[in-house]
């Protein structure tokens, strides 16, 4: 069976559709190919993970509006017009019989191929409130699977909707707080994880330079911050000018955490952007949360993420605007005094994992396609 797979723009995206790729070839006698943008992250992470990878010239709609918001919307528009001959033909050469779509402007443009040549089309979203092109193709696709049940409610005239859970590429090894901050080398005490990501990172950076002057102040509480590229020199001319010692025993601050999974292990609080794949990590490991969801995601998607969390009573939502370095400082100051109120918030984080949730996917694959 030949299998087409369209993903793209963010890891959020193109990680979901990795894993589902890697089980179908582990179960299943399939070819697989994947489709998206030659300068995007998903040619990089496809290639690196063995698969084919075909590419199609596109480019996403600009919500903001400026001028230079224009010509990018200009040019998009141009690729949209020559995308679908495009895949037409990589559709005449492959001959899938089967397409799935996981998310980013890719995923439109090669389901609605799909569905006009007659080739069977699955969606799998991963995010609380479903992108444009998944509402849009939700009523046409043979199959769509969310990552919660809280997308259902923005999914109208479905054939068929599941909810299956988004599926991590590998699993997650868990081990201990204690094990995790022995391999970090911190003391075992409250310990905090704050990444910024790539979007947005510089807001959340200058609010934790605060908090980690508070946390030396008082000591006692462990720090792992990953402050990324685009903080090499601001962050950490911000830290030295707050008289924050990078080499305090209780703090660990990286460009980029390579061990992410440790220090999440190693975490009582994780403070976050609200990707949907960083939040389902979230809640394998079972961690209490503070989410931050990056403003300008498409239709806000990001707030919806975090509010499944939230009302679970798993995390806690600090607004873009609202976020300081002093309400981050009281929200932590609450948890150093109410230790059990954390574990049992990663304890309702670990109730919202599904760790069967590519296995679902892989069954419901294959009743679509009569296997």
């Amino acid at each position: 069976m030949n299998v087409i797979v369209a993903a793209g723009g963010t890891g959020g995206h193109i990680n979901p559709a990795l894993a589902i790729a890697d089980r179908m070839v582990s179960a299943l006698d399939v070819k697989v190919l994947f489709i998206g943008a030659p300068d995007g992250l998903e040619a990089r992470l496809v290639k690196r993970a063995g698969y084919d990878f075909a590419p199609v010239r596109m480019a996403g709609i600009q919500r903001r509006i400026s001028l230079k918001a224009i010509k990018k919307n200009v040019k998009a528009a141009y690729y949209y017009i020559n995308a679908g001959r495009q895949v037409r033909k990589i559709f005449d050469s492959f001959k899938p019989d089967l397409v799935i779509g996981t998310g980013g402007y890719v995923t439109g443009t090669v389901l609605k191929c799909a569905i006009k040549a007659g080739i069977k089309t699955v969606i799998h979203e991963s995010n609380s409130l479903p992108g444009v092109s998944v509402k849009m193709l939700c009523h046409k696709a043979d199959l769509v699977m969310v990552g919660s049940a809280d997308a259902v409610q923005h999914l109208k005239n479905c054939r068929k909707c599941v909810v299956t859970g988004n599926p991590l590429r590998s699993e997650i090894k868990l081990i201990s707080k204690q094990e995790a901050r022995q391999q970090l080398g911190l003391p075992d005490c409250m310990t905090i994880l704050s990444v910024g990501g790539s979007q947005g990172a510089v807001h959340i950076n200058n609010a934790v330079v605060q908090l980690l002057q508070w946390e030396q102040k008082i000591g006692g509480i462990n720090h792992i911050h990953g402050y990324g590229k685009h903080g090499h020199d601001t962050f950490t001319k911000a830290l030295s000018d707050s008289g924050v010692n990078m080499d305090d025993p209780h703090f660990r601050i990286k460009e980029y955490i390579d061990n992410m999974y440790v220090c999440m292990c190693a975490a009582d609080l994780i403070i976050t952007r609200a990707g949907a794949m960083t939040l389902t990590e979230l809640t394998a490991v079972g961690r209490a949360s503070l989410l931050i969801p990056y403003p300008y995601a498409a239709e806000n998607h990001q707030y919806y993420n975090a509010l499944t969390l939230k009302n679970a009573n798993a995390g806690r939502i600090i607004n873009d605007e609202e976020l300081s370095g002093q309400k981050l400082i009281d929200e932590v100051n609450e948890f150093r005094h109410n230790p059990s109120l954390l574990e049992l918030m990663g304890e309702n984080a670990a109730k919202l994992f599904d760790g069967s949730a590519v296995d679902k996917i892989l069954k419901e694959i294959i009743d679509v396609c009569g296997l």
